[in-house]
């Protein structure tokens, strides 16, 4: 199998480094790795098929004979994705920046993979949390048709980065010993509370998290008039993200056919017997790279409606693996624009 020269940028970060740790459990053909980043890391160790590399300033330049850029998200990908490109790297971004550019493919790699096919140099991975409903959302349309979303999300700390870690971490430590730690993440205190309060608020009063959902998931879905509604809630949870989604259908799908095709669907476990008390939990999904679907019932309330509780690893799935899967089809299909 040929091998391919690949760059991580923003290596030295919580999502930078799962995808360096990632890319070695999927096995994926690496030929030379460079880790990116800022000049504050440069000089950090990151450690990659039981080799040492050391984190590298990122420049203009540094993309020469670079096959594939991963970005992990952040101010990078406007200031060095382009010129990544320019250079012959297909570049795969985690930030938000290229996701809504109709020139853009935006893809979660089990729903709309033909997506890949068409990209100019850059391939958007999309929001965590708009991965991990879609993961869900993607049987059900197929088998019945969407009508209508609720979406409301219970966010870990994590996907705020190592810092949202750290806060939580030491502020729910200073709070149980009696001592106050500002917070600085967040714009209230996290621990032992929840935050209505992701991102900044746009139009509408929705927040921007909130029209990521919506309009992400619209573009991924190939559906540009789904209705959907969403809020976003950030709780005190290290690790994996949990929505509850109510999903109104055009056809009728009992609850035993809905289990079942989210079942057969790649990537999604159905962990669901409630006497049981077996539902998917962010402390037993985390650093799993399945999307978890329980509490599937019906909702009574419309002809054709269903619930359903998902939880799932927003720095894996939701980031770092879902990226690593785009590569995967690049590399599978040689869609590689400087190629052509």
């Amino acid at each position: 199998m040929s091998s391919f020269n690949v760059a991580v940028i923003g290596a030295s970060g919580a999502v930078g480094r799962e995808l360096v740790k990632i890319l070695e459990e999927r096995n994926f053909p690496v030929g030379d790795l460079k880790c990116l980043a800022t000049s504050r890391s440069q000089g950090k160790e990151i450690r990659f098929r039981g080799r040492v590399y050391h984190v590298e300033e990122t420049r203009p330049d540094s993309f020469k004979g670079v096959d594939i850029a991963l970005f992990a998200g952040g101010a990078a990908s406007v200031e060095f994705a382009p010129a990544a490109v320019e250079m012959g790297a297909v570049v795969i971004d985690n930030s938000s920046h290229f996701r809504l550019d109709p020139r853009v493919p935006l893809v979660v790699p089990e729903v709309n993979p033909a997506d890949v096919a068409w990209n100019e140099g850059i391939i958007a991975n999309p929001n965590c949390s708009t991965i991990i409903m879609v993961m869900a959302l993607a049987p059900i349309h197929r088998a019945a048709g969407i009508k209508r979303v609720v979406v409301s999300t219970y966010q870990a700390v994590s996907g705020a980065g190592a810092e949202g870690l750290s806060e939580l971490r030491n502020q729910a430590e200073a709070v149980l010993a009696g001592r106050n730690y500002p917070s600085r993440v967040f714009p209230y205190q996290i621990a032992f509370n929840l935050i209505p309060h992701i991102d900044v608020f746009q139009e509408k009063g929705y927040t921007k998290e909130e029209w990521k959902m919506v309009l992400e998931t619209r573009k991924i879905m190939h559906e540009p008039e789904m209705k959907i509604s969403a809020t976003t809630v950030r709780v005190p949870v290290f690790r994996s993200h949990s929505e509850s989604l109510n999903v109104e259908t055009i056809e009728k799908l009992d609850v035993p056919a809905a289990q079942k095709v989210l079942a057969e669907f790649p990537g999604v476990v159905v962990t669901d017997d409630p006497a049981a008390r077996i539902y998917p939990m962010p402390f037993y999904t985390s650093d799993r790279d399945e999307v978890f679907v329980g509490r599937v019932r019906e909702d009574p309330t419309v002809p054709s409606g269903l619930n359903l509780w998902v939880v799932a690893d927003q720095l894996r799935k939701g980031a770092a693996t879902n990226a690593v899967q785009i590569a995967e089809l690049v590399v599978q299909g040689n869609y590689f624009p400087s190629r052509r």
